[in-house]
């Protein structure tokens, strides 16, 4: 049965290595058509019910960032991750009562979407004593079962994030509506793009646009072209999930 599971992992690990080669090569592309070099994206791997081992894999392969979206997940693997070579970033939505469980264990909280939430990560960074980076995620497709702000609501909420001790908002991301034509996806990224722009054209404290963050293993590339500059791979990496 080892050799069995030994044989597995082992091609497991190939498949990695294969898709890894594959992304940053799409990624280096897609960034010189847009005018820019491969290491300005930063490639962020979604790591939802992928095991650590093979977490620890890509990372030894050269990724450089890694995300979860669950705080359970998360912190059941925390002690696996080869957090000496990769850093850790929290990606999915987030409870105000589990902010304290990820507090100094993650280095940018990608998905806060609430003055409320905000305010719950500036009071444990305040209690660990440490700053917290954030994205701020936008709801660009106006979808009611997605969180997310909506742009017109943003400036608002960047405006109050920005006096909260001990937390830097570092960028947006979002997660556009699934869409079955290129055109449509890119229109949301173009809009993206458009206030991400905006808001770096500002002088607002404590807040820098630095990481547009969008883009997921179907459309990563387009993402890219239309102005992405950090993007959230997963099962294009590590194949298809499989939940248990």
């Amino acid at each position: 049965m080892t050799e069995k599971l030994s044989a597995e992992m082992l091609e497991r690990f190939e498949d990695v290595s294969r898709n890894y080669a594959e992304i940053t090569e799409n990624i280096a592309r897609a960034a010189e058509k847009s005018g820019r070099k491969a290491e300005d994206i930063t490639f962020l791997a979604a790591t939802k019910t992928v095991e650590p081992c093979v977490i620890n894999h890509a990372v030894s392969l050269g990724l450089r960032y890694i995300g979860e979206n669950k705080v359970q997940e998360l912190l059941s693997k925390y002690d696996e991750y080869d957090l000496d070579n990769c850093q850790l970033q929290f990606i999915g939505h987030l409870q105000t009562n589990k902010v304290r469980q990820i507090i100094g264990r993650v280095a940018m909280i990608q998905s806060v979407d609430s003055l409320k939430l905000a305010k719950e990560i500036s009071r444990q960074s305040v209690k660990n004593g440490i700053n917290t980076d954030i994205l701020v995620e936008v709801n660009i497709g106006r979808e009611e079962n997605k969180s997310g702000v909506f742009s017109e609501e943003l400036d608002e909420l960047l405006g109050e994030i920005a006096v909260l001790d001990n937390i830097k908002v570092r960028g947006l991301m979002t997660v556009p509506p699934i869409c079955e034509k290129r055109e449509e996806i890119c229109k949301f990224f173009d809009n993206m793009y458009k206030l991400f722009i905006d808001i770096s054209s500002k002088t607002l404290d404590n807040i820098s646009m630095d990481f547009l963050s969008m883009g997921m293993s179907d459309d990563y590339e387009d993402a890219i072209l239309c102005g992405a500059n950090m993007v959230r791979v997963g099962s294009r990496l590590f194949g298809k999930r499989i939940y248990r």
